[in-house]
């Protein structure tokens, strides 16, 4: 059974009162927040763990190591992927996406070569794409939602063409909550030779996600929205595509051999992790990870879909509250606006004011903003966490603002 409320226990921020309220913390799209656990096994890394990863010989650095590598096995488990090998650790899903721009795509793409877009997409999934356009000559070819924010798979298909080299689309919308239907595309792609790079920043917080049924060449994962640390992330990539990929960053770890004249280069993923690592951070990232799996994702999976249909429900009653994007199956993601010259800012403070955090802005959506004919939502994230009586607190905050600015 699923307990919330012993979930909420472990997160120690959840208690805490906001401008007189108990937090109802309904930004977990831009961020998480951070279990207990999570925050003692970095408390420990730091004071009991420290020291740098692979290069020492002593027992710090040894322990460092194996708790440090032990979380590309557990990653590999997240998402299903068939080998430890195919994981590559980032900063989060920009450094990730920024990865296979620079790496695999900017040496094979000529100018006039395709990428097909959604205007679904975060600015992560945008602007390194943009830099092969601005630098390479490099085409963007865009698809667009359906009237209720869906992505058709087969009009996504429709696009590739001739000069088609990559698909980049997110599984689920951080603005709408669309859940896209990438393991369709991944297969009707692959018959055509296009490799496809999924953004699964949002979708692997609220879902089972199994890269191996999908089929993706690339899925890109971070670990704040993950209930772990910032600064944390990995990215799937199919070794195949890994081949075909040049080092992204140069400098220690990521070489075999360093001469005057000379450089090779070490195997992957080593070969595109350069550095020193944010070690902390991702030995973070693993504990929220196996956190996320003891719950079980489907068990996370069912209790947001209540919170979803529950807020849908409540939303139904206010007419004077706009939904932006109803597709079927979507996440307990919800962007909101009121009919009147509120603005989705106006909207944020006074719900903050009644201890309700919720995101408002652009979204890093740009593109979607535009298609929708709105300059910024006010947004309601949920996460794994909140509760019924979260939802009532929300809708209640949103009576006060009708009554303010309506």
């Amino acid at each position: 059974m699923y307990d919330v409320e012993k979930i909420r226990a472990d997160f120690p921020i959840l208690s805490r009162q906001v401008n007189g309220k108990p937090l109802v913390y309904l930004d977990n799209g831009a961020s998480a927040q951070k279990p207990q656990v999570v925050i003692d096994a970095m408390t420990r890394s730091y004071a009991e763990e420290y020291a740098n990863v692979h290069r020492g010989l002593h027992y710090l650095s040894n322990l460092a190591t194996e708790k440090y590598e032990g979380v590309r096995g557990i990653v590999r488990r997240f998402l299903n992927a068939p080998s430890e090998d195919e994981i590559v650790f980032t900063t989060g899903t920009t450094e990730g996406i920024n990865l296979v721009s620079y790496a695999w795509a900017a040496p094979r793409l000529q100018p006039g070569d395709e990428i097909v877009l959604s205007v679904l997409e975060h600015h992560a999934n945008i602007v390194p794409w943009h830099f092969l356009r601005e630098r390479q000559g490099v085409v963007l070819k865009w698809v667009e939602p359906e009237a209720d924010g869906s992505l058709d798979p087969a009009r996504v298909l429709a696009a590739i063409g001739p000069k088609t080299r990559l698909i980049a689309v997110t599984q689920m919308s951080n603005v709408l909550g669309t859940l896209v239907d990438v393991k369709t595309i991944c297969a009707g792609a692959r018959e055509r030779g296009v490799p496809v790079l999924v953004d699964g920043s949002q979708a692997c917080v609220h879902m089972p996600v199994d890269v191996s049924d999908i089929g993706c060449d690339f899925y890109a994962i971070t670990g704040h929205k993950l209930y772990g640390p910032s600064g944390s992330g990995a990215i799937f990539i199919r070794s195949e595509r890994m081949a075909e990929m040049r080092p992204f960053l140069g400098g220690g770890d990521m070489i075999d051999t360093v001469t005057r004249d000379s450089v090779t280069y070490a195997k992957p993923p080593m070969r595109f992790e350069a550095g020193t690592p944010g070690i902390v951070q991702q030995i973070g990232m693993g504990v929220a990870l196996e956190y996320l799996m003891g719950i079980g994702m489907a068990n996370i999976a069912a209790h947001e879909h209540a919170l979803r249909d529950y807020a849908q429900t409540r939303f139904a009653g206010l007419n004077w509250l706009n939904v932006q994007g109803n597709a079927p199956g979507k996440g307990a993601i919800f962007s909101l606006t009121l009919n009147g010259p509120a603005h989705a800012h106006d909207i944020s403070t006074i719900l903050d004011k009644r201890g309700v955090a919720v995101r408002a802005g652009s979204h890093c959506a740009m593109p979607l903003m535009q298609h929708l004919g709105v300059s910024a939502t006010a947004r309601a994230s949920f996460g794994m966490y909140n509760t019924l009586a979260e939802v009532d607190a929300l809708v209640s905050a949103l009576e006060l603002c009708h009554d303010l600015l309506g």
